[in-house]
């Protein structure tokens, strides 16, 4: 969200993946240069402005994304031995999530498989 923020090129996610590259994908919410806090948002900039498709966007928002900050063997994918951190959509596809763009469809949260919210 940096890049959308700064008025910047998008990384070239779509190269990345078409050479084998796991992509991550995060807020990158920060006090300087992106004040972007809405992980719907992101989803949909992969979505429509890198051209990820949508099971290629979900997978860079949970299981890539645990890889990238090390956190991989415990959070990341839904798994026997894991910690269960998953939301429930609005929605019947994660495609929500690219293309109504501005709007939360996020229902449910829930950490360690405890509703928080």
């Amino acid at each position: 969200a940096t890049a959308y923020s700064l008025r910047k090129p998008y990384a070239r996610a779509r190269a990345m993946i078409d050479r084998g590259v796991p992509v991550a994908l995060a807020t990158d919410c920060n006090p300087g240069s992106s004040f972007t806090e809405s992980m719907p948002f992101v989803f949909g900039l992969a979505v429509m402005g890198m051209g990820l498709t949508v099971e290629e966007a979900l997978v860079a928002s949970t299981k890539n994304s645990a890889h990238a900050i090390g956190l991989g063997a415990k959070c990341g994918t839904l798994e026997v031995g894991k910690q269960a951190d998953f939301l429930i959509l609005d929605g019947e596809t994660p495609a929500i999530l690219a293309y109504h763009a501005g709007v939360s469809p996020v229902e449910a949260v829930f950490k360690k498989g405890e509703r928080v919210w």
